[in-house]
């Protein structure tokens, strides 16, 4: 056993345990929201961006917050659309090495260290998903959380998959190669799944899906530590 890792991995641990820890006690104090994922490479000219700004809109006026990955693009669409609603409007920023700079439409924001840190704070505190076009992150971040609705990890959240142009081919190929060639899911998981190209269609399609669990009163939002909200180190 090296002595890098005595000296680094099990104080690593302790790392992971804390922003854990922070990230559910602050996210506890966000009213139930509806994560918005897509491409950070989206620029305010394009459809893709208007429409996660519509997105954004829709979600603060029907009562649930915005939660991003906090960074430009489709994330910043989306925050944009709540913040400028009245919405709260939510940023899971995460550290790279080339820093990604947390949007200017956020009323709260936390930086991570750890995307798998990151992805749990995404699916624990939504009440449902509207994922955008987008490349690696975005797609990682489907396929990981629709394998957890469907191995019964997570209750099951109604995912919106926006942009028919962009998903179709996806979804073509999960029906007629993964499920009909290869049988490798079932039928019924192409039903965890809705794809539209209405931005009010996507919204809609979540509010009226919502878990049982998920359908109580939304919750007071309380304040953080600062105006800015709570940012962890």
């Amino acid at each position: 056993m090296s002595s890098e890792f005595l000296g680094q991995d099990p104080w690593r641990v302790f790392r992971i345990m804390a922003e854990f820890v922070d990230g559910f006690e602050m996210m506890a104090r966000v009213p139930p929201g509806i994560s918005v994922f897509g491409s950070a490479r989206a620029t305010p000219d394009q459809l893709y961006y208007r429409k996660a700004v519509e997105v954004g809109r829709l979600i603060a006026e029907s009562g649930f917050s915005v939660i991003t990955g906090g960074g430009p693009g489709i994330m910043e669409g989306a925050n944009r659309g709540a913040k400028e609603a009245g919405g709260e409007s939510v940023g899971l920023n995460i550290l790279l090495p080339f820093e990604q700079v947390a949007n200017p439409y956020l009323t709260k924001v936390i930086n991570f260290r750890y995307f798998f840190v990151r992805k749990v704070m995404f699916s624990k505190y939504a009440v449902g998903l509207i994922i955008f076009p987008g490349g690696y992150g975005t797609l990682d971040e489907f396929f990981d959380v629709i394998t957890l609705i469907q191995t019964g990890k997570i209750h099951r959240l109604p995912v919106v998959l926006l942009g028919t142009g962009f998903w179709s081919g996806q979804v073509k190929w999960l029906r007629e190669t993964v499920l009909e060639e290869f049988a490798y899911i079932s039928p019924e998981d192409m039903d965890l799944i809705h794809v539209t190209d209405d931005p009010a269609d996507a919204v809609r399609f979540v509010c009226e899906h919502l878990a049982p669990r998920d359908r109580e009163a939304t919750p007071e939002a309380q304040k953080w530590d600062t105006p800015e909200g709570k940012v962890m180190p």
